[in-house]
């Protein structure tokens, strides 16, 4: 049920009077079918975003996704607020996964401006943006945005990093008092923010747990639990991952997670219980440099090595395990990826130059190239999404 209707008149009237809009290892054939090349989806809506985390002016560019894979050029929408630098970061200065992400549900699209404190919330409209708020991240340095059916939680990464939570009503977000939770990492730890900073925060699927990565502060994998209102348990079940850095989430299902480990640079695969205890299944390792970003394309997940301007092809069967598949090159600064509705084409951001690699997707995991947008005042900016 979605949580809109979830939601009692008592509950809408506490969250109104709270409202501020603040300015701002099987064998590929072993595995159910899963095809890439004639899905619905794929001539449906075919937008791709990108946004530029500038810190002049945060914007996200739109592209059209044309017939064979390609992007044009269809418009930049200013955010309302500023893009940010993580101190000790070169090619992703938000250091993070899902810092822009587009919900199907409601035709909305949410950008974080990491140099200003808030978000954005846009209207889609095809290949067109519709600013609709600028809106209090409730934190310092916005990261990552996660949303399930009507809910928003938002990631802060400085001060000691936290998550606040929103009730999306219509187009707008109304803040859930007393959502906020701290993730109690040690802001003076000695090392860079862009490695101690938290880097991904997630919903499973079906919207019970949310997911936090803290990478390497603490080196844990946060679950909080999820009440049919959106407020989130009282604390987390802390899941320690010593030395792996666990940086970015994918799921194959409500109780399998995928994650990037840039501290081991792999992938690691477990089980979620229903207490929030992560149970490792398998590990792949990519041989690469800074294994970070993760997406899942059905039974396929392709990670970015940023270190390396590597994209990793990795199998990931039922059971969770993981087999490195492939390796494609990409441009300098391999980040964010997305993928498009139905899996055919995989979009790689990459930070160096603010260049966005355009790959078909091929039923064994294959990437092949198909061309490249380069993203105006985009170097260093991380956050892609698909319609």
């Amino acid at each position: 049920m979605h949580i809109r209707h979830r939601l009692g008149a008592a509950a809408v009237a506490t969250a109104a009077l709270t409202f501020s809009v603040a300015a701002g290892s099987a064998s590929a054939a072993a595995l159910p079918h899963f095809d890439h090349h004639h899905s619905f989806f794929d001539w449906g809506s075919r937008a791709v975003f990108v946004q530029t985390d500038n810190t002049a002016g945060n914007a996200v560019a739109v592209y059209d996704r044309e017939p064979g894979g390609t992007l044009a050029a269809a418009g930049t929408y200013p955010t309302g607020g500023l893009g940010g630098v993580l101190d000790g970061s070169v090619v992703d200065h938000l250091a993070s996964q899902n810092s822009l992400v587009y919900d199907s549900q409601s035709d909305l699209l949410f950008a974080v401006n990491a140099g200003s404190n808030t978000v954005s919330v846009f209207a889609v409209n095809g290949d067109h943006l519709s600013l609709r708020q600028v809106i209090s991240s409730g934190g310092t340095y916005p990261v990552s945005v996660a949303v399930h059916n009507g809910l928003v939680y938002v990631l802060n990464a400085l001060n000691g990093g936290n998550v606040n939570g929103f009730y999306l009503v219509g187009d707008h977000l109304l803040p859930i008092p007393g959502s906020e939770r701290s993730l109690n990492l040690n802001p003076a730890s000695g090392a860079t923010q862009f490695v101690m900073t938290p880097g991904d925060i997630a919903f499973t699927p079906n919207g019970s747990k949310l997911l936090v990565t803290t990478k390497a502060n603490t080196n844990d994998i946060d679950v909080f639990g999820v009440n049919p209102f959106g407020q989130l348990s009282a604390t987390p079940n802390v899941n320690s991952e010593p030395g792996d850095v666990p940086f970015a989430l994918a799921f194959e299902g409500n109780n399998q997670v995928a994650v990037g480990e840039a501290g081991t640079d792999a992938v690691g695969s477990f089980s979620l219980g229903a207490t929030g205890t992560l149970t490792p299944l398998s590990t792949a390792s990519t041989g690469e440099l800074a294994t970070c970003w993760l997406v899942a394309d059905g039974p396929w997940l392709f990670a970015g090595n940023a270190g390396s301007g590597i994209e990793s092809s990795v199998l990931d069967t039922p059971s969770g395990a993981l087999t490195l598949s492939g390796t494609t090159p990409t441009d300098g600064g391999t980040v964010d990826a997305a993928v498009s509705q139905g899996g055919q084409y995989l979009y790689v951001q990459t930070g160096l130059n603010g260049i966005v690699d355009e790959f078909q997707v091929g039923g064994n995991g294959s990437l092949t190239k198909v061309g490249s947008v380069t993203v105006p005042n985009a170097v260093g900016g991380e956050g892609i999404a698909t319609s």
